[in-house]
């Protein structure tokens, strides 16, 4: 190895936050006061950043998980699927379990606004790893939901016949559903779990919804970035009576039923 090779795989020093944070951008009509909240609160962004690629370091970094005890069996679009046939040509597999039961009227509207916002990457993210969304439904009422919100990429399955969601999930068979995250890894023809998604009600702080860290979904993401953020008595719906117009547009308004 060479003395440049050495230094390419030694840790780089992280230069402090607060000296990366003295941004020279000023924006029209800003003040002093606001440069000085706004370089500080830079500084917590880029320590957020960091943060972040410390833990997915320290997931990355786990001991081999458990293997699977059975290899589960499924209905697919186009007939019954096991989780190793999930993985196709990959060796990782993300499942996302959808709250979408036999004995729920509809969607689940926070499940069906994350996995729309997955769908518009799932061509990328299947360039890496499977992707599989999982519900108790019987398959055909999961294939026309996926229709009826116009979903092109997103592999749907049905775990009503096995204790998928039991095992790794943490549902109950007689209670009601969970969204939840799951990685598996396949070496050598043995599956094994590798990362679950636990954070949950158990976990959330006062004041706060369960969620996980980082937040998957796009639409917080944005409102965090708002003077008005997530606020307190708004969640996304499954459809909405109107649109606000687009600028230009006269009409820009939808006319649909409202469901929760």
């Amino acid at each position: 190895m060479t003395d440049t090779d050495r230094i390419a795989q030694e840790p780089q020093a992280l230069q402090p936050a607060t000296l990366l944070a003295q941004s020279p951008r000023r924006f029209p009509g800003e003040s002093t006061q606001y440069r000085e909240a706004r370089n500080a609160l830079l500084a917590e962004e880029i320590e957020l950043r960091r943060h972040i690629e410390r833990v997915a370091a320290q997931r990355r970094a786990l001991p081999p998980g458990g293997a699977v005890p059975q290899d589960y069996r499924f209905e697919g679009e186009h007939g019954p699927v096991t989780l190793t046939e999930m993985f196709g040509a990959h060796d990782t597999l993300v499942t996302y379990n959808w709250m979408f039961g036999p004995r729920t009227a509809r969607s689940c509207p926070m499940c069906a606004a994350t996995l729309s916002s997955l769908d518009g990457e799932m061509a990328d993210i299947l360039q890496r790893v499977a992707f599989a969304v999982i519900a108790r439904s019987p398959i055909e009422r999961l294939v026309a939901f996926k229709k009826e919100r116009g979903w092109r990429h997103l592999r749907v399955y049905s775990s009503g016949g096995n204790s998928f969601n039991r095992d790794y999930a943490n549902e109950d068979p007689d209670g009601e559903d969970t969204s939840e995250f799951n990685v598996f890894t396949r070496s050598g023809g043995v599956l094994r779990h590798f990362w679950g998604g636990e954070m949950g009600p158990q976990t959330a702080d006062p004041g706060q919804d369960p969620r996980g860290a980082p937040d998957i979904m796009p639409v917080w993401q944005v409102l965090d970035m708002t003077p008005g953020g997530r606020g307190t008595n708004w969640y996304p719906k499954l459809e909405y009576g109107t649109s606000p117009a687009a600028p230009g547009d006269p009409a820009g308004s939808c006319h649909c039923d409202s469901h929760t």
